[in-house]
């Protein structure tokens, strides 16, 4: 799964750590998100679509759905 996080927290002049202390998690896990290698709980999926004023269904991306 894809994610377009880094893109919305740009667009919105957000910093990683700005958006980690806004989710209750740590700068490196913003990182590790944006850089596809953690996928977030679903509450932190919610908490960041919540603060970068989007909905899940637009900051995650299914691959295989992309390509076809």
């Amino acid at each position: 799964m894809r994610n377009k996080i880094k893109e919305y927290r740009e667009n919105k002049g957000i910093s990683q750590g700005e958006l980690a202390k806004l989710c209750n998690v740590s700068r490196q896990t913003i990182n590790a998100i944006e850089n596809n290698k953690y996928d977030p709980s679903l509450q932190l999926a919610f908490d960041l679509a919540m603060t970068l004023g989007t909905k899940v269904d637009n900051l995650f991306l299914d691959e295989e759905e992309e390509n076809s």
